[in-house]
């Protein structure tokens, strides 16, 4: 499995209530999520976002509420990916658990910029940076979290 987008790019301790504000949790809608994704910190993101990007962050991403709402928000979004330095333990469960690919690959994160074009391969590890010609080697996914990827989600690998 390979994605390939444009990156957004954000820095350390990025909390589930900045990735979704929790005035908008009272709803249940994934696209309305969506919507309001990353508007705290970066209110342009939903308006530049397309399908297949990636977001790049630092140490600690998704630190926080354990809310499973800001995973969903950033992949309803349209984020293929996201890699950081370090993830917070509860928004890692969380993204799997719903079938959003991360990937920690602390090199990656420090060396991708914004909007620079980047290819992951899920199989290998491997990180390309299209823009400025690199490599970075995340640790793949083992076959049981690829097949919950694939299967877009926890729930619908187990059916």
């Amino acid at each position: 499995m390979n994605v390939k987008g444009t990156v957004h790019k954000y820095g350390d301790n990025v909390d589930t209530d900045v990735i979704i504000p929790a005035r908008y949790l009272n709803t249940a809608d994934h696209k309305e999520l969506a919507s309001h994704c990353m508007e705290d910190i970066d209110a342009t993101f939903v308006k530049k976002v397309k399908d297949g990007d990636i977001m790049v962050g630092g140490a600690n991403f998704g630190c926080g509420s354990s809310r499973e709402h800001a995973p969903i928000a950033i992949k309803e979004s349209g984020i293929s990916c996201v890699i950081a330095s370090t993830f917070a333990r509860i928004f890692y469960r969380n993204a799997i658990n719903i079938g959003l690919a991360i990937l920690e690959c602390p090199e990656a994160s420090e060396k991708i910029a914004d909007g620079d074009e980047v290819a992951v391969d899920f199989d290998t590890g491997i990180i390309r940076n299209l823009t400025k010609n690199e490599e970075y080697k995340a640790q793949p996914f083992p076959e049981f979290i690829k097949d919950i990827i694939a299967a877009n989600g926890l729930l619908n690998s187990l059916k």
